[in-house]
């Protein structure tokens, strides 16, 4: 029988466990943390978001420059094929006003309840607290592969394979094990990687101490952000240490390509045209406070109108067109983005050059790669995890393709 180590048990490492699993694949999982797949659980706190389900061009287009790599792996496992799948394990799908898809428990811990059980039935084995270290050894004439880790109780430890698969992670989220740990023992093998930045994350801005203390945590409702050309809308929210939410992680990688310190051009009415803003301000009464002469020509609210106070170090002009202009066009400054540690994803990994068709790194015949490990990127809105489970069947396929071409 053949045997495989999957590395990893997140959406891509146990979706290639089982796919290997179904081919009759002895198959074992190790997992660095207590527990597996805690990232997916901690994604899946506010409604687990699966996919998207927009038609499949503009699907592949949100992943920017890894839309050539991943059209492939995608194709093969799309939205519909993920919906399919986990109405199998009893957990039909729903799709939500945004075109964001959903199980209808909204929740990730029965979807994975669920699937480690049907996982279990399968014979996949799942080990935790195994720590990747590297690879042991081999000469050329040796078939499988060999790694060596450490164990729970802190030896260390050579266990070997016919195939591996490699599905660690990227670089946001450490606390849930995805901490990149993996970049040195692969460096060591001459596999080159772009270094981790963060990703669909929030960007630091140096709020005064009075709109900190008033609004952190206070959302910032419907408006629409533009970075260049990339515009993006729905709520976003100030933090205590800057501002995030759905629009801004939209315009991740316009961000990222403008710099370390960009600027946002913030709409905070955007069902307004200019010219209905500007008529409401001249008609509005001479007496009337500024406050309420913004909430009832452009209905802003309280935090919108002191955004604006921030912004111009409280010099709002009365003057319908500038007054207007800045309703519809405030530019915000940003400091860079949030620490990495904070991102929902992560930018960079293992690139393309290094790994193969079969999703085999050419440097480590019979090692494979999948999900946030590779330098690739998405917005959220289901994106993120539709890569990482298609990724995940792919380079268990190509495993599976490259065993059998070798007899």
């Amino acid at each position: 029988m053949i045997t495989a180590l999957v590395v990893g048990a997140g959406p891509a490492g146990l979706m290639a466990a089982e796919t290997l699993a179904r081919r009759g694949v002895d198959v074992t999982v190790l997992e660095r943390c207590t527990t597996p797949a805690r990232k997916f659980l901690l994604a899946g706190r506010g409604g687990l978001n699966l996919t998207h389900s927009e038609d499949l061009p503009q699907f592949l287009q949100r992943y920017g420059t890894g839309e050539d790599w991943l059209r492939s792996a995608i194709g093969e496992f799309d939205p519909g094929a993920l919906r399919d799948w986990a109405g199998a394990l009893g957990h039909p799908t729903t799709v939500g006003s945004s075109g964001r898809v959903f199980p209808t428990s909204f929740r990730s811990t029965e979807l994975l309840r669920s699937w480690l059980v049907a996982l279990g039935d399968l014979g996949v084995a799942l080990q935790t607290r195994v720590q990747f270290l590297g690879f042991s050894p081999r000469n050329e004439n040796e078939k499988g592969v060999e790694l060596r880790v450490q164990t729970e109780s802190g030896s260390s430890d050579v266990i070997g394979a016919d195939l591996v698969v490699l599905a660690m992670g990227g670089g946001s989220w450490p606390r849930t094990g995805s901490d990149g740990m993996w970049v040195s023992p692969l460096r060591d093998l001459g596999v080159c990687h772009n270094p981790f930045t963060p990703a669909n994350g929030g960007y630091r801005v140096d709020w005064t101490p009075l709109f900190q203390e008033r609004f952190a945590g206070v959302p910032l409702k419907n408006v629409s952000l533009t970075v260049g050309e990339s515009s993006a809308r729905g709520d976003a929210m100030i933090t205590s240490s800057g501002i995030e939410g759905g629009p801004l992680y939209a315009l991740s990688d316009a961000l990222h390509q403008v710099g370390t310190a960009p600027s946002l051009t913030v709409d905070l009415a955007p069902d307004l045209s200019r010219e209905t803003i500007r008529k409401r301000l001249s008609s509005a009464r001479p007496k009337q406070t500024m406050n309420k002469l913004l909430e009832r020509s452009a209905h802003l609210s309280p935090v919108a109108i002191s955004l604006l106070r921030e912004i111009t170090g409280n010099k709002l002009s009365r003057e319908p067109v500038q007054l207007t202009e800045l309703v519809k066009a405030a530019r915000l400054s940003l400091l860079g983005p949030q620490s990495i540690d904070r991102a929902i994803s992560s930018r960079g990994g293992i690139v393309h050059a290094e790994v193969d068709k079969d999703w085999m790194l050419t440097k480590c015949p019979g090692v494979f790669v999948a999900g946030e490990m590779l330098d690739w990127s998405a917005p959220t809105g289901g994106y993120l995890l539709q890569a990482c489970f298609a990724t995940g069947k792919a380079a268990a396929k190509g495993a599976l393709r490259w065993f059998d071409s070798r007899g």
